[in-house]
């Protein structure tokens, strides 16, 4: 078990509060939200964008926006597979698998990570996943959170910025990731872009909370010209598309090459086009004209279908790794989650003074200090408005640190580019956020 730090696990052996062997857990269970209701915030807010809105702690969930972006990296060994293959369609399929496991770990997490303060940063190092990554708040209005993750031998590199803007609709929050995803596997000189799809959470007001992701994510290798486009499906009516994700890949002539089908909560596979095509229609043979007659409330959380159907002669690209027994009590934190505001002695004067683990809101939440956690945020979130004051009266712009805003090279869009240099250690004139 590697604990996700900076430095080797030789150096700072792991804390028993927080990892054994087989287990991971958080230092207080989660907060309970019955006393307080989202609907008193929320009810003058509907069709608005909800950036500028400011939420009670309880809300929340203990990592920063940043710390959810690094999630991501979660299943990094789908990269490293695809760098591994000869032929780019395969390449590409798995791609698509690291695509949809990327936002795999959203699956029934409703509480809402904390906004980053302005500079704010979080690094991430896998020795034993062979990456790092260093991630920035860059803007604050709009949001705006840049990341970039490298292969330790050069092999790939992973970067992109996100303007998340929610919106509430009276039942439920869609929160839309507006930015672009950039891989790039460097021993194959390829390059793949893709956005991510909608998310939206239900029965905000009453009811049980529910997730469910929708839209069309298309992902172009901008070397061979192939394209995978994957569409996220909402659950429909009767909630029989819910989680399901299809799609197919062409070359570049736009000749159908591979089907992409499973559940963004589950696993993906792929399947010869002709195949899918001949079972889909058997299937539909067998299935008749039976329809179900009983409606229901599109809010309402609909019955989680059987599992994935698997089509003879599919292979498997992805499956989701297991949730620790007790994750419902730990935020619905995957075991990756868990860990990633750990916080090992020795580590701070390594980490840049901005890296979120050393905020005392979170760190407060995740101990279960509610009231802590509500004031240290309040006191930032002055501390960050009293500095934006000082810089207009002063006529003064911010300035980022570690990213640049630039045109990404392969899409010609603008977007914030990493200038390097975070791990060269030299902290000196970070500015000081908490």
């Amino acid at each position: 078990l590697f604990l996700y730090s900076p430095v080797s696990q030789q150096q700072f052996p792991q804390r028993a509060s927080r990892c054994y062997i087989g287990w991971k857990t958080l230092p207080a269970e989660m907060i309970s939200r019955n006393n307080f209701s989202v609907w008193n915030i929320l009810k003058k807010c509907i069709g608005m964008e909800l950036s500028k809105i400011a939420m009670p702690v309880v809300f929340n969930e203990p990592l920063s926006f940043l710390q959810r972006i690094s999630e991501y990296m979660e299943h990094t060994h789908l990269i490293h597979r695809a760098c591994s293959l000869s032929d780019s369609i395969d390449r590409m399929q798995v791609v698509a698998a690291f695509a949809v496991s990327a936002v795999a770990s959203q699956w029934e997490r409703t509480g809402k990570p904390f906004n980053p303060l302005l500079g704010e940063t979080y690094e991430l190092t896998r020795e034993d996943e062979g990456y790092r990554l260093i991630s920035e708040q860059v803007s604050h209005h709009p949001p705006i959170s840049a990341f970039h993750a490298q292969s330790l031998k050069q092999e790939f590199e992973f970067h992109g910025s996100i303007y998340p803007k929610l919106k509430f609709w009276g039942k439920s929050v869609e929160a839309e990731p507006k930015g672009t995803m950039t891989l790039e596997l460097l021993k194959h000189k390829e390059a793949y872009t893709w956005t991510n799809p909608l998310c939206c959470v239900h029965n905000i007001i009453l009811g049980k909370l529910w997730i469910e992701q929708y839209g069309t994510v298309e992902i172009m290798n901008h070397s061979t010209g192939e394209k995978c486009v994957l569409t996220f499906k909402p659950c429909g009516m009767f909630g029989k598309e819910l989680h399901k994700v299809e799609g197919y890949i062409q070359d570049k002539s736009k000749k159908k090459r591979r089907v992409i089908y499973g559940k963004w909560t589950e696993c993906m596979y792929s399947v010869d086009p002709k195949v899918y095509d001949s079972y889909k229609k058997s299937e539909k043979k067998s299935s008749g004209d039976a329809k179900n007659a009983d409606g229901e409330d599109a809010d309402e959380m609909p019955e989680v279908q059987e599992t994935v159907t698997v089509i003879p002669g599919s292979a498997l690209l992805w499956r989701i790794t297991p949730r620790p027994a007790h994750s419902a009590q730990m935020y619905n934190f995957t075991s990756f989650a868990l860990t990633l505001n750990e916080l090992e002695p020795g580590m701070e004067r390594l980490l840049a003074p901005t890296d979120c683990r050393l905020r005392p809101d979170i760190r407060a939440m995740e101990n279960g200090d509610i009231d802590s956690a509500s004031t240290e945020k309040e006191r930032l979130e002055e501390k960050q408005r009293a500095a934006r004051r000082e810089r207009s009266k002063d006529e003064e712009e911010w300035s980022t640190r570690w990213f640049q805003l630039g045109t990404n090279p392969h899409t010609g869009a603008e977007d914030w580019l990493y200038t390097g240099g975070y791990f060269d250690r030299n902290y000196s004139d970070c500015p000081n956020i908490y």
